[in-house]
């Protein structure tokens, strides 16, 4: 049921933090897993730890903002393995600002980042899915999908805008066997958050207090939910957003 021998999944954004928490789930269960991102060095070290599960993994490079670089992306992806199966939308940016203090540029930088990089993503993945007779597209949100936060207009809504995709796409290819969901992680241990950290005095310990499971997450927790959603085991599973995030978000 969560066997992934002979499938192919391409996880952008997969050399590090949460995206290599979800790729080494994925090669853990027998997936061939493509990394895709612009740096070099650490996508090497991702595809070395991911080979040392027993995975036939390799990177390339992208821009995932770049419609151009995005089809050719998955074209070589699919062309290089024989078939495309699995999608993981996890790039990401961000930019601490309130709305008041951001500029437009940084705005286009997240949306494009964050979600527009989705929408292509899914676009050019859709036919080779479809040809291998059905797939899975797992889009990476966050609990900034649910409730917002001062310093993270822009996150927040390319998060928000992810869930909404997310949506309309399970709706439109349900027909074609391919199943779309959404992952809504809490705080997570990585790169991205070591700066709010910094940023957002005393949100450390307020995380750590508010969250139920007591502690902030780790890449490797986002693993499990990645084998489900990429897996048989969720066939019938559709539309959905899932938060991964110790209970944060239902804490009062």
């Amino acid at each position: 049921m969560f066997n992934l021998e002979d499938k192919t999944a391409l996880v952008t954004g997969g050399n590090g933090g949460i995206g290599l928490g979800m790729a080494r789930g994925l090669a853990q269960a027998g997936a061939r897993v493509v990394i895709a991102a612009r740096n070099s060095e650490k996508s090497t070290a991702a595809v070395e730890a991911l080979r040392a599960l027993g995975s036939d993994s390799f990177a390339l490079a992208a821009d995932v903002s770049d419609e151009a670089s995005v089809q050719r992306l998955v074209d070589e992806a699919a062309e290089r393995c024989g078939r495309l199966d699995i999608l993981v939308n996890n790039a990401g940016t961000t930019v601490r600002k309130p709305v008041d203090q951001l500029a437009l540029s940084e705005w286009h930088q997240v949306m494009d980042t964050n979600l527009t990089s989705a929408f292509l993503c899914c676009r050019a993945a859709y036919p080779h899915l479809r040809k291998a007779g059905g797939g899975k597209i797992i889009n990476i949100g966050s609990m900034m999908s649910i409730f917002g936060a001062p310093y993270a207009p822009a996150y927040g809504a390319s998060k928000g805008g992810i869930v909404q995709l997310t949506r309309a796409m399970a709706a439109s290819w349900a027909p074609d066997n391919i199943q779309v969901n959404a992952v809504l992680p809490g705080w997570i241990r990585t790169e991205l958050t070591d700066g709010a950290r910094v940023q957002v005095q005393g949100l450390e310990d307020r995380v750590n207090t508010r969250t139920p499971a007591g502690r902030w997450g780790r890449p490797e927790d986002l693993a499990g939910i990645a084998v489900f959603l990429a897996s048989p085991a969720s066939d019938f599973v559709t539309g959905t957003a899932i938060p991964v995030d110790g209970g944060y978000s239902i804490a009062a």
